[in-house]
């Protein structure tokens, strides 16, 4: 398989779809809602993922794509390549604040990531890596992530966790964040995953991320040396919701043992 020639086309349709949402600002944005009231949903989510998928399986047809809106195969095995996309990671933000969100793209073979692509289309960042070939912030290589203790990190995490919850003890939560430097939340997995890979934040933790969420990022995340597992130290699945996290090596251990507890 030519991966030099999916990763320039991936790339251009990544690019076109980054004008086609810019664009899109110009016109009517339709909002709904999905499983509850902050979960929403535009027609430009839509309209982009309908893009992606007619000229994907127009040039690549035995490439399955999972994609958010359902517009792609109902995937229940990672067998072959695929295709995780999400078209607008971040739509509260879309919506309300017309910045700080991306669309997320991994390509994977038979569960491994081998393509991942972050573009912050707003800011006009593309972070992109290859499997065994280093991430890169545009044209710039990204460096390889270095230990950094809790008391000088910065998590990205949101705040709805500090408070008493169904999935994780919010006491241990309250520990951290009185025991790291600070916190962040940016309303979108891929930018946060993306700030990771760059050294802006040292961490990110969430408790209920889809594959199209994290699967970009994951693989852009590994070639700077993070650590990407579920809550309990494994590899995220990919086939359904679970928590995640991702953060600089040794960090990661230390969030995962001290301060991330699941609810039994």
């Amino acid at each position: 398989m030519n991966w030099g020639h999916i990763d320039r086309y991936a790339k251009s349709l990544i690019k076109e779809a980054g004008h086609q949402i810019r664009v899109s600002f110009y016109q009517q944005i339709d909002v709904e809602t999905k499983a509850d009231a902050n979960d929403l949903v535009t027609n430009i989510d839509r309209e982009v993922e309908r893009f992606f998928i007619n000229r994907i399986k127009r040039d690549f047809p035995t490439h399955r794509i999972l994609g958010e809106e359902g517009f792609g195969d109902e995937v229940q095995s990672l067998e072959g390549v695929i295709w995780m996309l999400d078209p607008i990671d971040g739509t509260m933000n879309f919506v309300h604040q017309k910045r700080n969100f991306a669309i997320s793209l991994g390509i994977y073979v038979d569960g491994v990531g081998m393509l991942g692509y972050i573009y912050d289309v707003m800011g006009d960042d593309f972070y992109h890596a290859a499997k065994g070939e280093g991430a890169y912030l545009n044209d710039e290589r990204l460096s390889q992530l270095e230990i950094t203790p809790l008391s000088d990190a910065i998590i990205g995490i949101n705040a709805s966790w500090v408070a008493p919850n169904r999935h994780i003890d919010n006491e241990k939560v309250i520990e951290l964040v009185k025991a790291c430097r600070g916190t962040r939340s940016y309303g979108s997995a891929a930018i946060e995953l993306a700030h990771v890979s760059a050294g802006r934040l040292d961490a990110y933790v969430s408790m209920r991320l889809s594959p199209w969420d994290i699967a970009g990022g994951i693989v852009i995340a590994q070639e700077v040396g993070a650590v990407a597992t579920n809550l309990k130290g494994e590899a995220p699945g990919l086939l359904g919701q679970e928590p995640f996290i991702v953060a600089r090596p040794g960090l990661h251990r230390d969030l995962l043992t001290n301060y991330i507890k699941l609810k039994q």
